[in-house]
């Protein structure tokens, strides 16, 4: 059985909170790895970077609590995905900004 963890309504997103959360670096770096639009998996030997577990976590809570990605449980499998299509929708071109940052 697949679930997510709850994000807002993109309706409820405001830019000042994107911005916010994309301000660290390490956040803004996950977000680029995430642009593929592709789920990618949670476990910290996935991203490269060398950070404690908690800290990830804490910057994927960050992201998702911005409305920037959703985290898609399957059984014990946790996965982040980028919610592109719904942020470019929101904010136009805001995606590919942050790409070229």
């Amino acid at each position: 059985m697949s679930d997510e963890y709850p994000v807002p309504d993109m309706a409820d997103v405001q830019l000042v909170t994107v911005l916010r959360a994309v301000a660290d670096p390490v956040r803004l770096q996950i977000v680029r790895v995430l642009a593929d639009g592709e789920p990618h998996a949670k476990g910290a030997d996935e991203w490269g970077f060398e950070l404690q577990k908690s800290a990830l976590s804490y910057h994927f809570k960050t992201l998702r609590e911005a409305g920037i990605t959703r985290t898609i449980v399957t059984g014990r499998t946790h996965a982040i995905q980028l919610r592109r299509t719904e942020l470019e929708g929101r904010f136009p071109g805001l995606v590919d900004v942050l790409l070229q940052a």
